[in-house]
């Protein structure tokens, strides 16, 4: 619980979720980081390095894969700043996930050049749709750097207007659950538009290029995976920054006792905020990140499903933890993997079921139940040292 002194300081004493960097801090949990880390950096070097017909060899599927469950992580870790850390459930990160995503898709449209179908300078969709010209907001996308200041502006701009009226109206819980809902669902049927021009129902694909490079070739691939894992280490250990700081505990203050926390003299509006500002970047990034690995975005991104399943990710895992997220995205997203191409029809099910069970039976995710080993084991190493004094 969070408590608050006479002057004005705030103190965290042990959460009820989970401590919030005492895990990073362990030397054994840091160890088995770093090997996971080197683990994934390898993958593609298997795939690059080995041939087929070895059994060290990785395929190009299993790449992607991975990549896209690195990008779901990046995800995770954002919306667990403003969930676990902050107390703010949003059921619309999928928003920021897809903007992030259309505005790296519009520099890969432009960069196909004349190879498309109809061999135009506008992309198939338009050409398809009888457009004559690139609308206004489609404006320096042609250049990477620009393309990649929509992917940081954009989210940013949009959580910071949406967060700023919300935040100062004091609307919380189930009520900003929902209106982040209704939010991602608008900017959904928006985009599922033709006259938007952002390719209506199909969205963006059949990428070319990146920056000249062949997309689909082996070692663009394992170059977008290591940007994607370097991306990824490099937000935890912003978030771990964060959750060290005063800004995290004044987070975490905001969390479980925000009257005292006003009582005291902070306003929460403008770190509330700003941590809803810097998630909203941070999951456009995954977005970006997420495109041109996976081939295609469309409005299904936006769907207020991805939303919740996100949600699903972080509780999974355990919510406040930095490191349950990353857990919870990829077993999640593994288990995903693997029904929907066995059982297809099930899935929807068992990932109700997941979040039933979690809630019930895991509040503080998987990494609840190793917390809870520890403990025990400490308990007990206190009980039969305080036996041997005793004798």
């Amino acid at each position: 619980m969070t408590e608050l002194t006479e002057s004005g300081s705030v103190a965290v004493a042990p959460l009820p979720l989970a401590a919030p960097t005492a895990l990073l801090e362990k030397r054994g949990v840091r160890r088995a980081l770093f090997v996971c880390v080197v683990l994934l950096a390898l993958i593609p070097a298997a795939n690059l390095v080995f041939p087929e017909s070895s059994p060290l060899h990785l395929s190009s599927y299993a790449v992607a894969l991975t990549g896209k469950f690195m990008c779901y992580a990046i995800a995770a870790l954002a919306l667990d700043l403003v969930w676990g850390y902050t107390g703010i459930l949003s059921l619309g990160h999928g928003l920021f996930f897809a903007l992030g995503g259309y505005a790296e898709g519009m520099y890969l449209m432009r960069a196909i050049g004349h190879d498309g179908v109809y061999q135009s300078d506008l992309p198939d969709f338009m050409v398809f749709l009888d457009w004559k010209a690139y609308p206004w907001y489609w404006s320096f996308t042609d250049h990477f750097l620009y393309a990649w200041f929509l992917v940081l502006v954009v989210p940013a701009a949009l959580a910071f207007v949406f967060g700023f009226f919300a935040f100062r109206s004091r609307i919380k819980g189930v009520y900003f659950s929902i209106i982040t809902q209704a939010l991602t669902f608008a900017a959904m049927l928006l985009f599922f538009r033709n006259n938007t021009g952002f390719g209506g129902n199909n969205g963006f694909t059949d990428f070319k290029r990146i920056l000249g490079f062949t997309i689909t070739a082996p070692s663009t691939k394992a170059a977008l995976y290591w940007v994607t894992l370097a991306v990824l280490v490099g937000a935890v250990l912003v978030a771990r920054a964060i959750a060290r700081s005063k800004l995290g505990r004044v987070l975490t203050a905001i969390r479980d006792a925000e009257s005292r926390l006003m009582f005291v003299g902070y306003d929460p509006l403008w770190f509330k905020l700003f941590i809803w500002t810097f998630s909203a970047m941070l999951c456009s990034i995954a977005g970006a990140l997420y495109v041109p690995q996976v081939g295609i975005i469309n409005p299904g991104e936006m769907s207020p499903a991805n939303s919740i399943e996100m949600v699903i990710w972080v509780a999974t895992g355990g919510r406040g933890t930095l490191i349950g997220p990353l857990i919870g995205a990829f077993s999640v997203n593994w288990l995903k993997t693997f029904f929907t191409s066995v059982f297809p029809e099930f899935w929807l099910y068992l990932l109700g079921a997941i979040f039933v069970l979690v809630t019930l039976f895991l509040p503080q995710g998987i990494l609840g139940i190793w917390q809870q080993w520890l403990k025990h084991r400490q308990q007990r190493a206190m009980i039969r040292s305080a036996s041997e004094r005793a004798a």
